[in-house]
């Protein structure tokens, strides 16, 4: 993958190049560039991820950077520095677009960190921006998101089991979306019209395992009166999907063995067979070949139902699809009466894709249909999501590290208010001139004194 790419706009040299060699071994490709003319001729020229520009400059000034720079990107990342604060300016330069106020003397650290998030906002931005597009075209059948390798490859896969009728098996941990693949492939093959029909062999008693797929005769035993097909014979020429396939009676499994290799089942009641045509698509979050070596699942039924096998990864390895997932489940969501479909903050999005989300797509699921009905003004922000995955996008600080981000944050914020007084800021703080110089040194922050030395 390229670097992103920075534009640095600074008139001064030795500041132009301490970001650009800074901002260079931080990852990024950066050009640097002296003048509001010649940022305005790159910005009409190339794109970029982010624009980093002095508040002074000559000619165009940075605010005219900053407004023609927006007008012609609008994903654009924008950061305004200037040596000259004022309450002013910086509402002027939030009001037309830029992101954030640097005040010099830069610490490059946090420009660094700064560039970084909005290099991510970006990303988070146009991976919506496509998605959305994505959901505007004709349906193909399927919500399967493959964004990431791993899921890819499991497309891939789909495509191929989806041009066979050969028995599928499907494996992954509970809630990473098996029925949603079974589904996929019974849409992309060319028996889509016909029905798809699933079972989750674990909810059903083991007394009626056999009739629910197997069918019965009116009569078999008490309760029957009525005659039923069965799943294998009601799909037709469709799918079948046995959810939860290790939970099958062994009484079922020698039984489901032998319609799977004559493609003929007998009703409970009947002495006659009776073929059937339906694809089946197994699925377990349990390792097949291990219960078949405990004795607790027959290895030739494994094996019969091994013929294609798909492993579908866990949520944590694949977040490049959460973007896209979310989009998918809140679209699912919001078709139902009376409900619509939210935004979500680049903020909250963050937060989803850091959650290790131990209960996989489904958790995921959950959780955005809960956010979708407490987000009163259409929109997903932190406050909507539960505390474990609010807490995901804070970073992962030490109590030291957290102590000194405030401490620093907080000491800048009061500098500037006192226009870079010192004198003035230590009263404001409640400690004396001498304290603050020592930690202005040790946070690497800069004030001046009455007499305006730095």
């Amino acid at each position: 993958m390229s670097a992103e790419k920075v534009l640095v706009v600074e008139d001064e040299r030795a500041q132009r190049d301490a970001l650009t060699q800074y901002l260079g071994r931080a990852g990024y490709a950066v050009t640097a560039v002296a003048t509001g003319e010649a940022a305005l001729e790159r910005l009409a020229a190339e794109k970029w991820a982010v624009l980093l520009t002095d508040l002074r400059l000559p000619g165009a000034d940075g605010l005219a950077v900053v407004r023609q720079a927006r007008e012609r990107d609008d994903e654009l990342g924008v950061l305004l520095m200037t040596a000259y604060a004022s309450v002013e300016s910086a509402i002027e330069a939030l009001r037309i677009g830029a992101h954030d106020y640097l005040l010099k003397p830069l610490i490059l650290e946090e420009v660094a960190r700064k560039v970084r998030r909005l290099v991510e906002h970006r990303a988070l931005v146009g991976e919506n921006a496509r998605l959305r597009r994505a959901l505007q075209q004709p349906a193909d059948g399927h919500d399967l998101v493959a964004v990431s390798p791993a899921m890819s490859a499991v497309a891939d896969w789909v495509r191929r089991a989806a041009a066979t009728r050969a028995t599928v098996l499907l494996t992954g941990e509970t809630g990473t979306g098996k029925e949603v693949v079974a589904r996929a492939i019974h849409q992309k093959g060319p028996d889509a019209d016909q029905p798809f029909l699933a079972v989750n062999l674990a909810a059903l008693p083991e007394t009626m395992v056999e009739s629910e797929l197997f069918g019965h005769e009116r009569g078999a035993f008490t309760g029957a009166e009525r005659r039923r097909e069965g799943l294998l014979r009601a799909a037709g020429a469709g799918t079948v999907f046995l959810d939860e396939v290790a939970e099958l009676p062994s009484s079922a499994q020698a039984k489901l063995l032998r319609a799977l290799e004559s493609h003929e089942v007998q009703p409970l009641g009947s002495d006659a067979t009776a073929t059937f045509e339906a694809r089946v698509v197994a699925a377990t979050n349990r390792d097949l070949a291990l219960e078949s070596q405990a004795g607790r699942f027959r290895e030739d039924l494994y094996y019969r139902l091994n013929v294609l096998r798909i492993r579908l990864p866990p949520l944590r390895e694949r977040p490049e699809d959460i973007p896209g997932l979310v989009t998918s489940l809140l679209a699912r969501h919001g078709s139902r009466p009376g409900a619509r479909i939210p935004a979500v903050s680049p903020e909250a999005l963050r937060a989803l894709c850091r959650h290790p989300w131990r209960g996989n797509v489904r958790e995921l699921s959950n959780v955005l249909e809960r956010a979708t009905i407490l987000a009163d003004d259409g929109r997903i922000d932190l406050d909507q999501l539960p505390d474990d995955v609010r807490e995901s996008a804070a970073p992962r600080l030490s109590l030291p590290e957290a102590v000194d981000r405030f401490e620093r944050s907080h000491i800048a914020l009061v500098l500037r208010l006192c226009d870079g007084n010192r004198e003035r800021a230590a009263e404001e703080l409640g400690i004396s001139a001498a304290t603050l110089y020592r930690r202005l040194e040790r946070l690497g922050l800069k004030g001046r004194d009455r007499n305006g030395t730095v």
